[in-house]
């Protein structure tokens, strides 16, 4: 059987107290976050993340001084490796903090493997997320000598796996909703600037087919549901609507609310805290008769199954970059799409 690798990208955290500056600065250095000039850039990932490293070290105190993310995706890394068995090793790739790029390819030129897999923990393609991550990987991978070939998912908004998984947990938390007005459903996603959306990153369009996705397999036909866009930073118009600005809504219209985290695909800092506690918070004030969150797919059988199918098929396939499909999937006004027409 081929000795494969398959890499997996996500964010990346802080470790410790003292690493959350460093972790800023790297996230808004970043030329998909921040599309200026290096100098102009530089300057401004300074001012951002010593502005933000106070307020980001009190959210990582809430979880220990430090971001589980690592740890949770070593969990959904040893359940890859397992279902796809034989020759397969996982390793991580992590973007703003360590294990960077760098590192994981050092690792990989060591296993030797016959192919390579990039697999993004992004289910939904975003040239901030999983474009910058396979773009810094390409660069780390030359530097390292990696000559194995090489293929990568660039995005699987609607994979069947994904999709059953996060509907089951969503009916699981249905089924234990109490009262009996029926609760409305918010799918969240990490929200974006606007003008990156009109530039033509696919991500809004795929967040909302995954949704639909779910919508489908959960088979509700009355259900009450709406996505929303969490984590706003700085000055820019975001995409929405705010999450803020959903939970209020159903604390007007005195209705129970689930909250569907869509576009996460482990727990960390933006679902144990900003959902958790700063939404749950928000919520009560706002009037919400109930809160409830579905957890995130995590090592979920369904998720990681899907998974390994999707790696087998990339390493079957003789396409360098592909979607959970195969083909293009986006429309022709998402042009940032990575896929050619």
């Amino acid at each position: 059987m081929t000795k494969l690798a398959v890499v997996l990208f996500n964010l990346g955290g802080p470790d410790k107290p003292e690493a959350v500056r460093r972790f800023l600065f790297n996230l808004f250095s970043d030329p998909a976050i921040i599309d200026k000039p290096a100098p102009l850039r530089w300057l401004l990932a300074q001012i951002i993340s010593r502005r933000r490293a106070p307020l980001a070290r009190g959210i990582y105190a809430k979880l220990g001084g430090g971001s589980p993310l690592l740890a949770n995706t070593r969990i959904q890394a040893r359940a890859l490796q397992s279902a796809l068995g034989g020759n397969a090793r996982t390793f991580i790739a992590m973007r703003y903090w360590h294990p960077f790029s760098d590192e994981t390819a050092a690792e990989v030129k060591a296993f030797a493997p016959e192919r390579i897999v990039l697999l993004p923990l992004y289910p939904q393609f975003s040239a901030t997320t999983s474009g910058s991550s396979i773009a810094d990987w390409k660069r780390a991978a030359r530097k390292a000598g990696l000559k194995a070939p090489t293929s990568a998912l660039c995005c699987y908004p609607r994979a069947p796996g994904f999709l059953a998984e996060v509907a089951a947990r969503l009916r699981a938390v249905l089924a234990e909703s109490p009262g009996v007005t029926k609760p409305r459903v918010l799918f969240s996603a990490h929200g974006l600037p606007k003008k990156i959306i009109e530039n033509g990153d696919p991500y809004q369009w795929q967040v909302e087919q995954s949704v639909q996705g779910v919508v489908e397999a959960l088979g509700q036909d009355d259900l009450d549901w709406r996505i929303c866009y969490q984590s706003r930073v700085g000055p820019l118009e975001w995409i929405g609507p705010s999450a803020e600005e959903e939970i209020a809504r159903a604390g007007a219209d005195g209705v129970p609310l689930i909250l569907v985290p869509i576009a996460f695909v482990s727990e960390h800092s933006e679902t144990l805290v900003e959902l958790d506690m700063e939404y749950a918070e928000l919520a009560k004030r706002k009037g919400v008769p109930s809160y409830r969150r579905v957890p995130t797919v995590d090592a979920g059988a369904g998720f990681i199954d899907g998974l390994a199918a999707l790696v087998r098929e990339s390493v079957d396939s003789a396409k360098v970059l592909s979607s959970g499909e195969g083909q293009r999937i986006c429309p022709a006004a998402c042009g940032r799409c990575p896929l050619e027409t």
